[in-house]
């Protein structure tokens, strides 16, 4: 079968996806993308990415898949936060979603394996 890398966020979707996939005889890699982690400017104060990696890798460890970290932090910050504000500045709707889905997390995944 293929390889495949699956974004581990540690909820029951991927860790089901991933379980689902390496039963059907692929061989799986989970990977956990940090992409902020100013908990300064978060709306509670926190971001719970430790806990949310932790529990990737738990579930990886569980699966016996290999496991990869990959902080995109600044990326995001500058190619998805500032792009956002800058939209606002120029009194336009951003939408930084477009750049998250189809260019950052992409292309950084492939690019960091």
């Amino acid at each position: 079968m293929s390889k495949v890398v699956i974004g581990l966020s540690g909820g029951v979707d991927s860790s089901v996806a991933a379980y689902l996939l390496k039963e059907q005889g692929h061989e799986v890699i989970g990977l956990f993308m940090q992409n902020w982690h100013d908990a300064d400017v978060t709306l509670q104060g926190d971001c719970a990415y430790e806990e949310d990696r932790i529990m990737a890798e738990l579930v990886a460890k569980k699966l016996d898949i290999p496991f990869h970290y990959v902080d995109l932090s600044e990326t995001y910050r500058q190619r998805v936060v500032d792009y956002m504000f800058s939209e606002y500045q120029k009194g336009r709707t951003p939408n930084p979603m477009f750049f998250v889905i189809e260019k950052l997390n992409l292309m950084l995944f492939l690019i960091k394996l």
